[in-house]
């Protein structure tokens, strides 16, 4: 084991077409705001489903990625190469080499997004092969790349379609030949089938749909005839049939529409193409006309060839995935061959959108979707009952991450807030004799406006604050305590035999058009009906109001769970800020909560503190003239510091314990100023050792500052300085005191990275313990470095004091924990 370890990856996928596949290793990949995710479903591998790394080499939003998939399916794909397409316009193939992926080549050219990608792997008769990359981009252009013998890629053909779009392409080979041929489906309703001589070639435009076509996506049955699959925004899916023939040779084929019951005859279209070889004879033809999705679809695909003993065998079965929040797998009756709907699957009710794709399983036992909220819904089928389940999949933010938190108590779990307007728990999977994984098991809050912090109070309580002049605060229900007990395997029934939890509520649900979670009681299963005279009736009934059902859970939570089922009820709201709340703290002893909002001027930048029991406003502290950033209490609860935009940083004192009442909780004891500030920029965070005897404050100067903690009015100068190379974001210390009294302090970079150093008082030495390689590290703004309270690793046994777990949360939508070995200081 490394010093450094990733335990943890959660990270939405982007909310885009094409924006995920599984490859014939059994691997997924998706793309996850500008980097690419490779993912490892449950029942691949180690059985483990978790995210293992993620790819960066764009600079803006990943679009869309693809394996590049091998023409011959008997080719082990030993080679694992995939492509990503972005909006910087440009596409970057990736290969495996020496158990991590790697950037190959980045293909420019395209002047828009690119916005859909294929890749093919052709095998020539001399032995070798030829790789062939094609992307669409919103520039209106098709560009073809091949990778030549020097392993570069070249650009080998740009298809225009003027102001029109291809919005995605398929790519495979003529049966029994090494002939490519490209399918490109068009906003103009037609899918143009090109043919590859020295450039491909088109050779027919097929029409029937009524709108853009949104996916398209081939296959060979075992007759040898190459099998289409397009899908629209006309709600419907055309499966076509191209069989190579004689010339002249016609045939009148009946295709069977399941809208309607009567029977369409149509007669074949031949089209003849003249390669390099003996000229070839194609017919054409419409097989099935799909009607069953009620919105617009966003993806087909065939599912993969099968192993058997006679060869391989290509399964008729097609999945769509659709706007509606379904996917369906479509498969023909084998007497009338009529194809039929064999399973729907996808959520139900709910405010959010569909799916924006949906892919098969290597083996054909498994689907996966990805969604309007980032998230995968995997199904498997089951032999025995016969039947599609749900399966544990990986989920996260599709958003800025702007704040996390460890459980006070005992860092049992970690909890997250976001740009994307939901708060997030996560916390490990413990099974006996099973590796120890983590999964987000909870959504406390779903929001109407953009998260900015939290604080969580003790291991029931949270507070969160949000782009609105409310702090928030919220309690863990009775179903969140039991299923946190069986899910992370921790004795927690004795929390439920105390007085206090007699009457807690058994979950929360969120009223048509509500901000707040109401708590829903074990004899309120649902809320009452409202009278009819109170019932406003809203446009297609697009706020239907989302109703608690308590759930008895031995595993993580599926997507429809956690958006349904797993909210906490909000049981205050705090006032007194004039503008949005922007940082938040509490207190070890989890008595007293402090919140800063945006200021512009001294007034609005007071700390105000809250009693956590009766939740009244106790006090506010003056000290800053601009926006307080970050707020962190000492580890004794004596002391608290904050700092500013303003470039300044102040030390509040709590009052003595034989002090009168009368006096201020917290007062202004030590703080910088314009002369004594050290920091020339914005100073972003800030933290206290363990000991509290110093704390580290971090700034946009590059530099992050330690400085001993002052006893009174006078402000010393900083005991430690550590130049770290770019704008430091973040900075957090470890609970912890290394040998020869060296103190481990964490920071997070702008450009995403994370450095460890260690700091010795003795003689003010720093020294570089570890970088965060990027292939293990963030690739945008670090917001948030939160060590666990204690040393161990959550989920594992007590007594492991050599361990220790860093949680991160970036802007790159990603919450990150890793496990650091101290034994390898």
């Amino acid at each position: 084991m490394e010093a450094v370890s990733t335990c943890y990856i959660s990270c939405g996928c982007n909310r885009s077409p094409h924006s995920a596949d599984w490859g014939p290793n059994g691997l997924i990949c998706y793309s996850t705001c500008h980097s690419i995710a490779i993912y490892q479903p449950q029942g691949y591998g180690d059985g483990i489903a978790r995210v293992l790394c993620t790819l960066t080499g764009h600079k803006n939003k990943v679009n869309c990625v693809a394996w590049v998939r091998k023409a011959n399916p008997s080719d082990d794909g030993r080679d694992e190469c995939l492509v990503s397409g972005s909006v910087d316009t440009t596409a970057i193939v990736w290969r495996k080499q020496r158990d991590k992926y790697e950037a190959i080549a980045t293909l420019k050219g395209h002047t828009g997004p690119i916005n859909s990608v294929a890749g093919l792997t052709v095998p020539s008769e001399d032995g070798a092969s030829s790789t062939y990359i094609v992307t669409t981009s919103a520039d209106s252009q098709v560009k073809v790349w091949r990778k030549t013998g020097e392993g570069d890629y070249v650009l080998l053909q740009t298809l225009s379609y003027g102001t029109g779009f291809a919005l995605d392409v398929a790519l495979t080979v003529i049966p029994k030949t090494n002939l490519p041929v490209l399918a490109c489906g068009c906003d103009d309703q037609k899918i143009r089938i090109l043919l590859q001589d020295d450039q491909f070639t088109k050779v027919i435009s097929l029409q029937g749909h009524e709108d853009w076509i949104r996916a398209v996506d081939f296959t060979t049955d075992d007759n040898g005839d190459l099998l289409l699959a397009s899908a629209a925004q006309d709600h419907f899916i055309r499966i076509w049939r191209i069989a190579q023939r004689e010339a002249g040779d016609e045939v009148v084929r009946m295709v069977k529409e399941l809208s309607i019951d009567e029977e369409i005859k149509m007669r074949e279209n031949t089209f003849s193409f003249k390669g390099t070889n003996s000229p070839m004879t194609f017919a054409l033809s419409l097989d099935s006309v799909l009607s069953g999705h009620e919105n617009w679809i966003y993806s087909v695909c065939w599912q993969p060839p099968q192993i058997t003993e006679m060869g391989y065998h290509q399964p008729m079965r097609l999945l769509s995935a659709s706007m509606d929040k379904t996917m369906i797998l479509w498969r023909p009756d084998l007497d009338t061959g009529v194809w039929v709907e064999e399973v729907r699957v996808g959520e139900v009710g709910g405010n959010t959108l569909g799916f924006y794709g949906g892919v098969f399983s290597p083996r054909g036992d498994a689907i996966i979707a990805h969604g309007y909220q980032g998230a995968f819904h995997h199904w498997s089928y089951d032999k025995v009952k016969k039947s599609w389940k749900p399966l544990v999949t990986t989920s996260g933010h599709f958003g800025a991450v702007q704040d996390l938190a460890w459980d006070p108590s005992d860092g049992q779990y970690v909890v997250s807030v976001s740009l994307d307007q939901t708060t997030r728990l996560h916390a490990p999977w413990v099974r006996s004799g099973q590796q120890t994984s983590w999964f987000e098991i909870a959504r406390p809050q779903v929001h109407g406006y953009d998260l900015q912090c939290v604080a969580v109070v003790h291991k029931y309580s949270l507070t969160t604050g949000a782009d609105e002049k409310v702090v928030r605060a919220f309690e863990a229900p009775r179903n969140f305590i039991e299923n946190f007990c069986s899910i992370c395997g921790t004795d927690l029934n004795k929390e439920l035999q105390k007085e206090e939890a007699k009457n807690l509520p058994e979950g929360a649900s969120v009223p048509a058009l509500g901000l707040s979670n109401k708590a829903v009681f074990t004899d309120q299963k649902e809320a009452p009906a409202p009278k009819e005279e109170e019932i406003q009736a809203h446009p297609n009934d697009q706020y239907p109001e989302v109703y608690f059902q308590a759930v008895n859970m031995t595993e993580p939570p599926t997507e429809e769970h956690l958006l349904q089922n797993t909210l906490w009820p909000e049981i205050q709201k705090l006032y007194g800020h004039g503008y949005e709340i922007f940082s938040l703290a509490c207190d070890p002893q989890g008595t007293v909560l402090a919140s800063a909002c945006k200021a512009a001027k001294a007034e609005f930048a007071a700390v105000i503190l809250y009693d956590c029991k009766t939740w009244t406003q106790q006090c506010a502290l003056e000290g800053h003239s601009l926006t307080v950033t970050q707020i962190t209490f000492s580890h004794s609860g004596q002391f608290l510091l904050t700092v500013s935009r303003d470039r300044t940083w102040v030390v509040y004192r709590r009052r003595d314990k034989d002090a009168p009442d009368t006096e201020p909780l917290f007062s202004k004891m030590a703080a910088t100023d314009k002369k004594s500030a050290v920091h020339s920029r914005i100073i972003w965070s800030c933290a206290w050792s363990h000991d509290d005897k110093y704390f580290v404050t971090a700034a946009r100067d590059k530099k992050v500052l330690v400085w001993r903690r002052p006893s009174g009015a006078a402000v010393d100068k900083p005991v430690g300085m550590i130049d770290v190379g770019d704008s430091a974001t973040a900075v957090d210390m470890a609970p912890v005191q290394l040998p020869n009294d060296r103190y481990v302090v964490a920071v997070g970079l702008e450009n995403g990275s994370i450095q460890l150093y260690t700091w010795n008082m003795a003689d003010n030495s720093t020294s570089v313990w570890k970088n965060f390689a990027q292939l293990n590290s963030h690739h945008l703004t670090i917001k948030r470095l939160r060590f666990r309270p204690c040393l161990g690793r959550a989920g594992s046994p007590r007594d492991d004091d050599t361990n220790l777990q860093l949680a991160s949360c970036s802007m790159d939508h990603a919450v990150r924990i890793y496990d650091i070995d101290l034994t390898k200081i």
